[in-house]
């Protein structure tokens, strides 16, 4: 395994939201924090309400950006895993991809969710994002030097 690789696993084991991208129909760009629960550091899960500008804005424009980072780590020793992908609410598959997003709730303290929870009259909904790639800072005093991971 590459150091990067297991780097970038470590930070996204270890943090508890992530930092989703958006934009709206017109590219207006908007940024809001969401817990997660993930596959393999590809496929990311979270809960919303569809009505949400994050919401609204990946349903005109999938494409998304993700950033998972301990921000509470000491000035100029952070590190972060960026992302780019494409997000959509969840529709078949959903039991699969709750089973993932439950687990991780109730390691932090959370709850089952369950399909009902996500559907009809809930007012929340369940989405995915596929990651297509991941980077990070190389560390290597150059600034914002990105390396693939």
């Amino acid at each position: 395994m590459r150091p990067g690789v297991d780097s970038a696993r470590g930070i996204v084991e270890a943090n508890r939201y992530l930092v989703l991208a958006t934009a709206d129909a017109e590219g207006r760009p908007w940024s809001t924090p969401v817990y997660f629960a993930h596959v393999e550091c590809r496929e990311f899960f979270w809960v919303s309400s569809p009505d949400v500008t994050h919401s609204r804005n990946i349903a005109v424009r999938p494409q998304v950006g993700i950033v998972v980072f301990d921000s509470t780590a000491e000035i100029g020793t952070g590190q972060g895993v960026y992302m780019s992908g494409v997000a959509e609410e969840v529709g078949e598959g959903a039991e699969r991809a709750l089973e993932v997003y439950s687990r991780r709730s109730l390691l932090h303290g959370g709850r089952v969710w369950t399909v009902d929870d996500v559907r009809g009259d809930s007012g929340m909904r369940l989405y995915r994002a596929v990651a297509e790639s991941h980077s990070m800072l190389a560390k290597d005093g150059r600034p914002d030097h990105r390396v693939r991971v």
